[in-house]
């Protein structure tokens, strides 16, 4: 009997917890995660459930969230499951799937418990999450709380007002782009408006590595935690905060949010994925890394951060109803990833030659890059709404389209847009003016959003949307460009500068790019004097990876200045077979080369072909 009653009062205590109902008695759900109690890699989730007008309830975990583009069925992570009435006893429960979980005697429903594992270090491949839409446990170091991960929702009530407790170690600080309305040194209490808002809040749990920048009306946060150890947030705050401010400009001075945050977790050892990058959200973005050196890392945060924050204008502020009203258990992709991810991508372009950041021949070469990925690597016969509706299953492999050729179908309808105003609209104006016709909480019909662009632009945009994106005819990229005194062809011989036209491969042995051969030099490679099977280690001092290897040579060779002296270390084999360190040294020169979807200015441009595109590239808004 005594076990019994401390028992039940530890359960009347859990329900009528202070932090529970301190802020806000008319929250429907009340969460609580205890990050001092972690128990075989597992943290218990606790949430006192609103109440049960029905017999039975059905819970929720997702089976896929905004921004992923991939079904993870996040209820496999959930386990010991328990449903209990007011009076601590326990209620019928049924696992129906993966993701839900059927509650007899719903009326008498008080309280459910589950446990979560992480998804970090799950041994099943087939259930490996992309670090940044993932969660970690790591006791007494680091938790990454995505959210989808920990919370969930009874059937039709996810648009109901959620509360969450995190419980913390004295010393932890939490990263969100939430605002707590309670916080104490132990812990911290989030007020949401329903679980679309919940979904759209990560968190990073750790000893505090933060610095805040002012970005225009927005406090942007930056967060680190490094599995390695050391500060990193304030070093990577000063690298981002050019590019923010550029973005903070190329919006018109202002930001559609007061609040932003970075969540950046740095791994030092091998993660599942095989890969890095970022996952978006409305008011931050959730980035994971391997160990880099300082420079290396800055330059990625900032390379992915010009696109992942660019989501603060769409889906945020224009959305479809299968975004705004996102059913988590049967997600429906929308028709307009040309919208989500490629002009997003586009921006992230367009607005380093917009705010001078690069040069045009930069710029030139990335939309020429698109071109190429677009149509050797995807089906660019393949009408683009098709591929965004068959994103999950039936065009899985064309997904990553969207950030080559959605991006020039953004760069297409903006030259277009500029085209038809005589300079004075384009892609920008008409996301201001989408924005201000949706907003946050109003979403488009997914049929109705090509005729609404037309009628807020000009008649002659209905036609470019039905033969370019709802049907496969292939952008005509010849008058396209020529419309802004550009030239385009699909070959050409081009004065270049490069490294010469070595044959790059990777050794995975010693996890370096090697030259695999040296059969197609240029007199510039011969003069560098590249040997079969050299290692490359550095170009002129910045250690050189699979990873930014391209970044590298974009930066040291093919926009650098001809007659510039270029320095490449080389791991080389010398007669014993020890590799060792070699210096390969030469000025750049350029070559000619043949090119394919060559992009170069027209020398005979006319007047108002300069001045397209003078508007296009460099117009404020």
């Amino acid at each position: 009997m005594l076990k019994r009653s401390l028992a039940a009062l530890a359960f009347a205590a859990l329900l009528h917890s202070p932090l529970l109902a301190q802020d806000n008695a008319s929250a429907s759900y009340r969460f609580s995660l205890d990050l001092n109690q972690v128990k075989d890699d597992k943290l218990k989730v606790s949430l006192v459930t609103p109440a049960m007008k029905e017999d039975e309830a059905i819970y929720h975990m997702p089976k896929m969230v905004p921004g992923t583009y991939a079904v993870y069925d996040f209820g496999k992570f959930v386990s010991d499951f328990s449903a209990f009435d007011k009076k601590g006893k326990k209620l019928k429960v049924e696992r129906l799937d993966q993701n839900s979980w059927k509650i007899s005697k719903a009326k008498k429903l008080a309280l459910i418990t589950y446990m979560v594992d992480d998804t970090w270090d799950t041994p099943r491949k087939d259930d490996i999450v992309f670090e940044p839409a993932a969660t970690d446990i790591e006791e007494g170091k680091v938790f990454l709380i995505n959210t989808h991960g920990f919370f969930g929702y009874f059937a039709n009530r996810s648009k109901e007002p959620y509360q969450i407790t995190i419980f913390k170690p004295q010393d932890f600080y939490g990263a969100t782009p939430l605002r707590a309305s309670t916080t104490t040194p132990t812990s911290d209490v989030y007020q949401l408006h329903n679980y679309n808002d919940l979904v759209d809040a990560p968190m990073l749990y750790s000893k505090p590595d933060t610095a805040m920048l002012k970005v225009g009306n927005a406090d942007v946060l930056i967060a680190t935690y490094a599995a390695g150890g050391g500060q990193r947030s304030k070093d990577l705050a000063q690298n981002v905060k050019t590019i923010l401010e550029a973005q903070k400009n190329y919006l018109g001075g202002t930001l559609p949010v007061d609040k932003y945050a970075f969540l950046i977790y740095i791994d030092n050892k091998q993660n599942r994925t095989g890969a890095y990058g970022a996952l978006e959200h409305s008011y931050s973005s959730v980035y994971y890394f391997p160990e880099m050196p300082p420079p290396m890392l800055a330059d990625q945060v900032r390379n992915i951060s010009a696109h992942e924050f660019f989501h603060i204008v769409t889906p945020l502020n224009i959305h479809s109803e299968e975004i705004g009203n996102f059913d988590f258990s049967h997600p429906k992709m929308s028709k307009h990833l040309w919208l989500y991810e490629g002009v997003t991508e586009y921006f992230a372009h367009h607005v380093q030659i917009n705010q001078k950041l690069i040069e045009l021949p930069a710029f030139l070469e990335e939309m020429r890059s698109k071109i190429i990925a677009s149509q050797q690597q995807y089906n660019d016969g393949l009408a683009f709404t098709e591929l965004s509706l068959g994103a999950l299953d039936k065009y899985e492999k064309e997904y990553g389209n969207v950030y080559q050729k959605g991006a020039l179908i953004g760069m297409a309808l903006d030259i277009r847009l500029r085209e038809l105003s005589g300079g004075k609209y384009g892609i920008r104006n008409l996301m201001k003016d989408l924005s201000q016709t949706y907003g946050k909480d109003k979403s488009f019909k997914d049929e109705e959003l090509f005729d609404k662009i037309t009628a807020l632009t000009y008649p002659e945009i209905r036609d470019f949307f039905r033969q370019y994106v709802e049907g496969t005819q292939k952008i005509p990229y010849a008058d396209i460009f020529r419309k802004v005194g550009i030239t385009y062809q699909p070959a050409g011989v081009q004065k270049r500068i490069s490294l010469g036209r070595p044959t790059i491969g990777y050794d995975q042995a010693s996890g370096h790019l090697v030259i695999a051969s040296v059969e197609n030099l240029t007199s510039f490679g011969k003069q560098m004097g590249y040997k079969a099977g050299d290692q490359l280690w550095q170009i002129n001092g910045e250690d050189l990876t699979l990873r930014n290897a391209q970044d590298l040579i974009n930066k040291h060779v093919v926009n650098g200045k001809e007659g510039s002296h270029l320095t490449i270390v080389v791991g080389r084999k010398d007669a014993n077979g020890t590799v060792k360190p070699v210096e390969l040294k030469a000025k750049l020169v350029p070559s000619e080369e043949n090119v394919s979807h060559l992009l170069t200015l027209d020398p005979n441009a006319t007047e108002a072909q300069k001045a397209l595109r003078q508007a296009w590239l460099y117009s404020t808004l």
